[in-house]
Formats: structure tokens, sequence, C-alpha cells
């Protein structure tokens, strides 16, 4: 593998013998990288690896099958604001959800660009239903950019743009509010704010994280990684204290 230098934002850290450590980056241009930090665990470095800094990482490896050594520069903090309980479920919620199930290797741009802004979002939103919003979008992208895509652009009976209040759990396709009938308490409710500009209330914001959680877990987490999905309850029962 060549030398890679990237910006990289850092998403899980691993204690790795004594001082090392292994720690999982999403890069713009390279996806999902993994790297060994010779001292990791110092106090020098332990501010600098934490979960949402962005970072500018260097990885050199002698072999493709080997694990990289990793260095890092910090380019931007998010320390201070994991005194915040909210923000730092968001951020251990959101890079673990990353880490966990994007591929390595493989290039997003587009899912390191929201990723980013979302991070941006959280320390510098005046209120948390701003961020929130967002991260159930980036809930719904990373869906789609992993082939699990909700179709929320017209009703799966009737082909029609309007009035879609419902997805099916099943095939993650919207549904009217007509064509829903009977069943719609077998159905996943559509908040208006995933299919347009509205601001939502907390009830809307936990019917949408309700709403990609369901093909999260059922896409990602139904087998060994299933423990990961604490660090989302952990956020949403925050988020919960903060809706009362």
């Amino acid at each position: 593998m060549p030398v890679i230098r990237t910006p990289a934002i850092i998403c899980t850290v691993r204690r790795h013998g004594e001082h090392g450590a292994v720690v999982r980056l999403f890069t713009p241009d390279h996806g999902l990288q993994s790297g060994y930090v010779r001292g990791g665990r110092s106090t020098a470095l332990r501010p600098v690896l934490m979960p949402a800094n962005l970072v500018t990482a260097e990885l050199r490896s002698r072999v493709n099958d080997q694990l990289a050594g990793l260095t890092v520069e910090l380019a931007e903090s998010r320390a201070p604001f994991y005194s915040e309980p909210l923000a730092a479920a968001a951020f251990e919620w959101v890079t673990l959800l990353t880490a966990t199930v994007a591929p390595e290797d493989q290039p997003f741009p587009r899912l390191y660009a929201a990723l980013a802004a979302l991070l941006d979002l959280v320390c510098a939103a005046p209120s948390a239903r701003w961020w929130l919003r967002a991260m159930v979008r980036y809930e719904a992208l990373l869906l789609a950019e992993l082939g699990f895509g909700l179709d929320l652009e017209r009703c799966a009976v009737t082909g029609e743009r309007a009035d879609l209040a419902y997805v099916s759990p099943r095939t993650g396709r919207a549904v009217s509010v007509h064509a829903a009938g009977v069943y719609a308490e077998k159905l996943l409710v559509l908040p208006a704010f995933m299919t347009g500009a509205d601001e939502p209330d907390w009830e809307q914001l936990m019917q949408g994280f309700a709403l990609t959680g369901h093909f999260i877990e059922r896409q990602f987490f139904t087998d060994r990684r299933a423990d990961a999905l604490a660090a989302r309850a952990m956020l949403l029962d925050r988020v919960r204290r903060m809706a009362v």
C-alpha cells in the first residue's frame, strides 16, 4: 500500500498492548482505514485520538495485508463538547456506526462530507433539534450509500407523490395515508421533515429515529455487532429526557 496522507475523522480507538492503540478513521478518498499508533495511549496523544476529532493522518504499510502504521496531527478538536452529555452521545454513536458498517478501503465521499458537516453542526447549532434532524438524515444517507436506501419519493401502492405518511417496515418504501388504510398501525411513521424542509418537533424527531433505526438494526446489527446499538440507545435516552 502506498503512503496515504489525508484528512480524517477519528471513529474508534482500541487499546493495543501497553502503550499503543488501533485507530479506525474515516477519510474522504480512501474510506474507512485502520492503523496502529505507537504510543497512542500516551498523555500527549489521548486528547488527539478521540472519536469525532478531525486530524491529518499518515498511514504507512510495507505489505497490503499488514496493519498500517499511523501518525496523526490534530486539525480540529471536539474534546470540549464531550462535557455535554447529548453531544458526547452523538459523537460516540455516529462514529461507531460508521466504523462498524462501512467497508474498509472503499471511498464514500458523500458520506464523509455528511459526517463532517454533522459533527460541525453538533458543535455549532444553537439547538440540538437542528443537528438531531441532520443525524436522522445521516443515518438514512448511510443506508442509501451502502445499498439499502429508503424509497420516500412516491407511494409504493398508488405511485402518487402526495400525502406520504408511512413506510413499509419490510420494503422501505413510502405509503400514502389513503393507501395505508387499516394497515397503518403496522407501518412506520414517515415524519414530514424527511421528505421536505419542515422543522421537526421532538415527537417527529423520535419518529425519524424509529424509522432509520428499524432498517439500520435489520441490515447491520442482527449478529455479533448488535451490542453497538447500546450507543444509539444511550443517545435516544438523552434525547427523550430533553424532550420532556
